[in-house]
């Protein structure tokens, strides 16, 4: 058992680092091409963090493990939610932009309800369903595209100057540079799913605990912590909603990107090892909490244009309760 925990910890680490370095190599080549700081934060930033997930849950899929690829999607929504973003609300609550917010929110509600509306119905996913959420991938894609296009002057001017305080920073770098870590950081992420993956399922066997459980808790944890860096690295520096931002848009790409990969990939069934009240537990505790914990979050931000503390502590609450109901059934 000490064999698979050390490399199920080695796995963490190389999908750290190779989120972090994906990140640098990813937005020093866009800023050297004079590309919106904005849109880069909105598009390459939230896609890099939320890789881990991406390369996890795909080999899940691919090798048959589908209660992985499930619970490592759904569990990420949930612990960016209501552990990373809470933490970060908690300890430092503030106004957010509203307009800003609008657009993500919407569009990974519209993709949760089309996720349980499938998962509720028919309790099976398939290929089809993958490449509708890939589709609405690429539509949110190009409506970001679009909103920052849109941008007022102010806007635009305050961009483009620090694109260009960006593009200078990054003329320290040489391009190869810049190239070796955009590489180096996807070949790490992928040695780093497969290890975990692997491993995971090996102690879920070892403890006698269901996959889903372990994908729910332990992998999703694993595979937050990119955006458990950025909402701490943004939170020192006095910046707490730009971590919310990343959360959200992490957790839509994990509907719409993630889950999209892995039922296109492989086609799979909700997962129903564990029982809740007689019912399947992803239907009557997962799905729900995935609603709620968001609801809790965006509701008010959007409503109030600011958040509160009693939001990130009532959040930590729910995730605590979450992970002990997980591991008590």
């Amino acid at each position: 058992m000490l064999v698979p925990i050390l490399l199920f910890l080695i796995g963490l680490i190389l999908l750290i680092k190779g989120g972090d370095w994906f990140v640098d190599g990813a937005t020093g080549i866009a800023a050297r091409f004079h590309l919106p700081e904005l849109l880069i934060g909105a598009t390459v930033v939230s896609i890099g963090t939320t890789l881990p997930e991406v390369m996890v849950s795909a080999t899940s899929a691919a090798g048959g493990h589908s209660q992985i690829a499930y619970g490592n999607a759904i569990g990420s929504i949930i612990c960016n939610t209501a552990l990373i973003a809470a933490v970060t609300v908690a300890a430092r609550p503030g106004k957010v932009e509203r307009k800003t917010l609008t657009m993500p929110v919407c569009f990974f509600f519209a993709a949760a309800f089309f996720y349980a509306l499938i998962a509720y119905t028919t309790g099976s996913f398939t290929r089809l369903d993958g490449i509708l959420l890939l589709c609405l991938f690429l539509v949110y894609m190009a409506a970001i595209v679009r909103q920052m296009t849109k941008a007022d002057t102010d806007t635009n001017i305050d961009t483009n100057k620090n694109a260009e305080a960006s593009a200078k920073d990054s003329q320290k770098n040489s391009l190869a540079r810049e190239l070796v870590l955009l590489v180096a950081g996807a070949a790490l992420i992928a040695v780093g799913a497969n290890l975990l993956v692997d491993n995971g399922t090996l102690i879920a066997e070892g403890l006698g605990v269901p996959e889903s459980v372990i994908a729910l808790t332990f992998v999703a944890l694993g595979t937050s912590l990119p955006e458990l860096v950025t909402a701490i690295t943004s939170l020192l520096k006095g910046h707490g909603a730009l971590s919310l931002g990343n959360v959200i848009g992490a957790n839509l790409f994990n509907l719409v990107l993630v889950c999209g990969i892995s039922i296109t990939l492989k086609p799979f069934e909700i997962p129903a090892s564990s029982m809740l009240f007689g019912q399947n537990a992803s239907l009557v505790l997962d799905l729900p909490v995935m609603f709620a914990v968001m609801l809790i979050l965006t509701i008010p931000a959007l409503v109030r244009g600011k958040l509160s503390r009693i939001q990130g502590i009532v959040l930590l609450a729910i995730y605590v309760g979450y992970c002990v109901i997980q591991f008590a059934m």
